[in-house]
């Protein structure tokens, strides 16, 4: 009987783990990531990323294709740090921004962007 309950008390508790683990390793920056991209037609447009994925490199919706100009001005409202980076898909030259109001002017220049 004793090893009865030693069983189910493991595979509970295997279940509980088991059960925890997606969860918590889908982190998100919590916050706004906000900057400033040029529209060829409409001039500048204010970019915006809501609780943006940690660890996950992202393209700057705005200032994806190589012959638009890069984006610029970003602040970082979110709980983590961003790190910002020249080139697309996290590449070039980088710059990091503190969580909660890091930002630049409008001289640096970004495509991409990940968050701790």
């Amino acid at each position: 009987m004793r090893q009865l309950r030693r069983a189910l008390a493991a595979a509970a508790g295997s279940l509980i783990l088991a059960l925890a683990l997606p969860a918590a390793s889908a982190h998100a920056a919590t916050g706004d990531f906000t900057y400033v991209y040029n529209d060829p037609y409409l001039g500048p447009l204010p970019g915006r990323l809501t609780d943006p994925p940690s660890r996950t490199c992202l393209n700057l919706p705005g200032a994806i294709q190589e012959y638009l100009p890069p984006a610029h001005t970003p602040r970082n409202h979110t709980a983590s740090t961003a790190t910002v980076f020249t080139g697309l898909d996290c590449t070039g030259d980088h710059f990091t921004l503190r969580p909660n109001g890091g930002h630049a002017s409008e001289r640096l220049k970004l495509r991409s962007v990940v968050f701790s």
